[in-house]
């Protein structure tokens, strides 16, 4: 784990060097401090020599200078590598996040995502930060402050062999306690940030069913769920430092009790006992300092696992050797394809398709909720992979295919219709980046959307609200229609992308399509009849199979299923029109 999340370090591994460097130099000068000042008592105090009081103190003003500088120096480069390691890691999370394929991201919640993208990133950087300044001055400031002392006077440094250890053992007691708990803590976050996503995104639905106080109350519960895990684990750790200072204050005891009678007894002068003192503060304050960086570990080791998971989280969906880079044209066969989202659901969700669909046909597909169309087009693309069978395009099997040049070639229009903050242009241009704004305008013609762009006062320059907030579903649907015409795709997929359309205007949309690009593949997913009912053929959809495949009238006469359906849409359209009458 620690060497995959130092991988992150790369260009900033010379701060981190730097950092180390000097912290080395900051703690030999705070080493040599004590026992320059135990000569400045013992020879130049004691002796009443002022001269020697006046050269050893400007030995003294230097070493703390020095310490000074290499300590200001060692804070500089280790917040430089501390946050460029942050951004990397970051980085690197992000752009493999952008290679999952659906079942990866399906492992994952986007506010899960979000959390380990920020909060444990932040956690796991401070605590990096502390380990290369903390974690080197600590332990050498230790070891030498105890060799200095055993040097001076090694019955006294014996007190640290007696301190040390029971300080040891306490703080591996409080971690093992406190860590459990920790890693509860990060997976409550992922369900406040969830709360807080989801009621913003709907914050619409919230006020107009008036579900305010509904929405406090799940916040306060989550909220409440975090404050109680972190007052339990502040508890825990809250026994480090009275362990600290009781080790602290018994050694000084200790020193002061015993040092003052070798000072009697003439075996130590006043100079070597301030200096063991010195060199005691030194020792104690390396364990504190120790046991913050600990209590910092213990609340990192969390977040790092988190990171790891996503770092080592790889798509399913990679190219073969092959990697094709050409699709030929916008035939699409299904052999025998079995689909199941994860291995750990034993039911399929598509079974036994087999299906032949010419290049540039009109391919309609109708059927219940739940019966599985939409997971059947997004095999084409290779948003998700077969179980079972093969998916051919352009007579290639779609694995064969470079991905990014497949799904350039099968420009999908998903249910959910996302745009992002920027223009409508820059929006559009997702679609194809080099287009100009003759074809921009073009796409948008063909997507019925030209009209009410022009209607607005920056027209294709008007700014989108994150989401689209400020445009209609309707708009929203044909603007990602008309960035989909922008990849000028071999096959075209339409999954429920007319919903929010009304029926003249979805009738406008498949006129155009037939007139203007008949030769790119159309599947349209539908719940309408209307949206399907002029195309080359229709699937009839049920429980993830086929149950029929023919045109409109075909289906009318031997389908049951459509027949219902288009019973229900017209009964519906009709009890409609003698209301409005009446």
């Amino acid at each position: 784990m620690v060497k995959k999340l130092l991988n992150s370090l790369q260009e900033y591994k010379k701060d981190a060097i730097k950092t180390v460097i000097f912290v080395i130099f900051e703690v030999v000068m705070e080493i040599l401090i004590p026992i320059f000042m135990a000569n400045i008592i013992d020879e130049g105090i004691m002796a009443g020599s002022m001269s020697q009081i006046t050269r050893i103190g400007i030995y003294l003003i230097v070493f703390a200078i020095l310490a000074l500088v290499f300590g200001t120096l060692s804070g500089k480069y280790a917040a430089t590598a501390a946050t460029g390691f942050a951004q990397n890691l970051r980085k690197k999370m992000f752009y493999n996040i952008q290679e999952y394929s659906f079942s990866n991201i399906d492992k994952f919640t986007s506010a899960s995502l979000v959390t380990r993208l920020t909060t444990d990133v932040t956690n796991v950087m401070n605590a990096f930060q502390m380990i290369i300044r903390i974690l080197i001055k600590s332990p050498l400031m230790l070891i030498l402050s105890i060799g200095m002392a055993i040097s001076v006077n090694p019955s006294l440094a014996l007190i640290f062999a007696v301190a040390i250890p029971v300080l040891a053992i306490g703080l591996i007691f409080i971690a093992l306690l406190a860590n459990p708990i920790f890693e509860k803590i990060f997976k409550s976050y992922d369900k406040l940030n969830g709360v807080v996503q989801e009621d913003l995104h709907g914050i619409r639905v919230v006020k107009s069913y008036v579900r305010e106080d509904y929405e406090n109350k799940k916040f306060q519960k989550v909220s409440t769920s975090i404050y109680n895990k972190f007052v339990k684990a502040e508890r825990i750790l809250a026994f480090n430092g009275p362990l600290m200072q009781f080790a602290m204050y018994a050694c000084m005891l200790l020193i002061s009790w015993f040092g003052a009678k070798l000072i009697v007894g003439s075996a130590m002068t006043t100079g070597q006992l301030t200096s063991v003192l010195s060199y005691s503060m030194q020792i104690l304050m390396s364990l504190m300092m120790l046991s913050m960086v600990f209590v910092m570990v213990i609340s990192s080791i969390a977040s790092a696992e988190r990171i790891i998971a996503v770092l080592d989280e790889e798509s399913d969906l990679k190219n073969n050797d092959k990697a094709l880079t050409d699709v030929a044209d916008g035939s699409v066969n299904f052999n025998n394809v079995s689909f199941r989202y994860s291995d750990e659901n034993e039911k399929n969700v598509l079974m036994d398709i087999n299906l032949k669909i010419n290049s540039g046909e009109t391919i309609g597909i109708i059927g219940g909720t739940g019966s599985s169309k939409s997971t059947l087009v997004q095999l084409i693309p290779r948003l998700y992979d077969a179980t079972t069978g093969s998916i051919d395009v352009g007579g290639v099997d779609v694995h064969d295919y470079d991905l990014e040049t497949l799904r350039m070639n099968v420009a999908m229009v998903l249910q959910t219709n996302t745009l992002f903050s920027g223009t409508i242009k820059e929006n559009l241009r997702w679609g194809n980046p080099d287009a100009t704004d003759e074809q921009v305008q073009k796409a948008c013609v063909l997507a019925q959307a030209d009209d009410f762009i022009q209607g607005l006062e920056d027209k294709y320059d008007t700014y989108v609200e994150q989401n689209g907030a400020n445009f209609s579903g309707g708009q929203k649907q044909r603007l990602c229609i008309a960035r989909a015409l922008l990849k000028n795709p071999k096959i075209l997929i339409l999954d429920d992308s007319t919903s929010a359309v009304d029926t003249k205007t979805d009738r406008l949309i498949q006129t155009a399509f037939a007139k203007e690009i008949p030769d790119t593949t159309k599947l349209i997913v539908a719940q309408r009849i209307s949206s399907v009912e002029h195309a080359d053929k229709i699937i009839v959809m049920d429980s993830g199979k086929i149950n029929g495949f023919g045109t409109h009238e075909e289906l009318l006469a031997n389908n049951q299923i459509y027949q219902e359906i288009n019973e229900s849409q017209t009964k519906g359209f009709g009890q409609h029109e003698e209301n409005a009458n009446a």
